[in-house]
C-alpha cells in the first residue's frame, strides 16, 4: 500500500500531513471514492464514520477519501460536515484518477478495501459496511491478510 501512494502528501481530516509509507504500514486500508455534491454518498459518509469509529481501535485499519469534488472548498466542506478523522488525497492530486482507474471505480460512494499489498480484498466494502456489524465485517477484511 505505501508504494501504492508513495510521493502523495496525504492528511487528516486536522489538516495534519501524513507520511503515507509510514501511517499505512501493514494495516487494512479501505479506498474511499466519494463526493459531497453525491446525496447517495452523504448519506454513506456518516455510516461509514460510525464505522470507523468502531474497528479502528487496534490501530490496523485506514480509510483512505479520495475526492471526486469539484473543488477544494467543496472537499473541504465535506470533511467538516461528515467524515471521520481518516486520510484524505489533496484536491487536484493526480493519483485520484490514477486510483479511480486502478480500481475500476465507474460511480460512487465505492469503497475498495485493499490489503498492505495494494491487493483487492473487497471491490465492495460499502455492501459489507451497509450489511454486517462493524466488527464482524472487519474480521471478514482482515482474516485476508
Amino acid at each position: 500500500m505505501s508504494q501504492l501512494l508513495a510521493g502523495v502528501p496525504l492528511k487528516r481530516k486536522d489538516g495534519t500531513s501524513v507520511d503515507a509509507g509510514k501511517e499505512l504500514q501493514g494495516k487494512v486500508v479501505a479506498l474511499y471514492f466519494s463526493a459531497h455534491w453525491c446525496p447517495p454518498c452523504r448519506n454513506f459518509t456518516p455510516i461509514l464514520r460510525d464505522f470507523y469509529d468502531e474497528v479502528t481501535e487496534d490501530g490496523e485499519f485506514e480509510i483512505v477519501f479520495v475526492s471526486f469534488d469539484r473543488s477544494d472548498s467543496d472537499l473541504q466542506n465535506y470533511l467538516k460536515e461528515a467524515h471521520g478523522n481518516w486520510l484524505y488525497v489533496p484536491f487536484g492530486n493526480d493519483q485520484i484518477q490514477e486510483l479511480a482507474n486502478k480500481f475500476g471505480v465507474s460511480g460512487i460512494p465505492a469503497l475498495i478495501v485493499i490489503k498492505p499489498d495494494g491487493a483487492v480484498i473487497n471491490q465492495n466494502g460499502r455492501a459489507d459496511v451497509q450489511g454486517k456489524p462493524p466488527k464482524k465485517a472487519y474480521a471478514d477484511w482482515k482474516a485476508q491478510l
